[in-house]
């Protein structure tokens, strides 16, 4: 009997050392990432970076209006749609806006899509008489019980908000389109497939982060095509704990990897934004054995104020605006590793 008891106590000793063991590192872990957030929370709260204002492709003056707005004090989401309408008023633009190059039938029709610090986004679709769709997207957004509204609905919504109705189809571009019928061909080309589509991120002076996105889409592209642009998560996404991300480029494939959310998680668990761009890039090219045929192009801030940009073929710029500084940036990118 004595012997029973001892071999119980022993082994109900020994389950105790294996659990204290256990519950040590078990606290240790849990103590070794909480000192890890809150290094993090540290490092992005230090201090407050001084505003900065990136966007998509070489749209210098539209990045130029939304840092001056920026430097003037004005929030990062009135900042990121006065600089996207920038190029929604720029006629000689046919990928964004009025003068914007229409679909197969003729119809220039716009998306768009808005976030803000506080996580509430707004997004509107096939919207055929409204220029600043950004606009109207954050009024979706402020206005509405919705997040997305499309076509007649969206534009009726618009009228009572104070837009005005507007035929988006300018000459230049009924020219374009009608010399295209003529051979009715589609087929992107790098670069210069008119779906250069303006993304917008700013950073204010509260250190808060916001986006807009807005474009015409591709051009010649099938009556009622929408892509990635005003799709949250896609086109655009901000979780202003962490960064916010935009793209451009070959919707239909942005689409596939919910592009710009995947850079936002990364940058989440550790990543850069340079670094979650390119595997950002990484999973389109590796789900995809014709991106050779297309461009697709991610650009990327975080809380600290770091940026990041990268794209598939080159050619893909971003505009940077920090410290009354506004500068064309070329971007690294993907497919010179297959060629050199």
């Amino acid at each position: 009997m004595k012997r029973r008891k001892f071999i119980r106590k022993a082994a109900v000793g020994t389950v105790g050392i294996g659990l204290g063991a256990s519950m040590v590192s078990c606290n240790e872990t849990i103590s070794s990432e909480k000192k890890s957030m809150e290094a993090l929370s540290e490092k992005k709260n230090s201090t407050k970076p001084t505003p900065i204002a990136i966007c998509t492709w070489g749209f210098s003056e539209a990045n130029r209006v939304a840092g001056a707005a920026l430097k003037a004090g004005k929030s990062a989401l009135d900042a990121a749609i006065e600089g996207v309408q920038v190029e929604e008023d720029n006629l000689k633009n046919t990928t964004v806006g009025k003068g914007g190059a229409p679909d197969r039938e003729g119809n220039v029709t716009l998306d768009a899509c808005v976030m803000s610090p506080n996580g509430d986004c707004g997004s509107v679709l096939y919207v055929s008489t409204i220029t600043h769709v950004a606009a109207l997207a954050r009024k979706v957004m402020e206005e509405t019980p919705h997040v997305i509204l499309a076509g007649e609905g969206a534009e009726e919504f618009g009228y009572t908000q104070g837009f005005k109705r507007e035929d988006l189809l300018t000459e230049e571009s009924n020219k374009a389109w009608q010399e295209w019928l003529k051979s009715s061909e589609y087929k992107p080309i790098i670069n210069i497939e008119n779906h250069d589509t303006i993304g917008m991120l700013c950073l204010d002076k509260e250190g808060d982060i916001a986006g807009a996105c807005s474009t015409s889409g591709l051009s010649y592209k099938m009556k009622g095509r929408v892509g990635d642009s005003p799709i949250i998560g896609s086109g655009l996404f901000v979780d202003n704990e962490v960064g916010g991300a935009v793209a451009t480029g070959m919707g239909e494939e942005i689409l596939k990897t919910v592009g710009s959310f995947l850079i936002v998680e990364l940058m989440r668990n550790g990543m850069s934004p340079q670094q979650a761009c390119e595997e950002a890039v990484h999973r389109i090219v590796k789900k995809n054995d014709r991106y050779k045929d297309f461009q697709a192009a991610y650009i990327a801030i975080n809380k600290a104020g770091e940026t990041g940009a990268y794209c598939i073929h080159e050619g893909f710029a971003m505009m940077k605006y920090q410290n009354d500084k506004n500068e064309n940036i070329a971007v690294d990118f993907y497919h010179k590793s297959q060629t050199e």
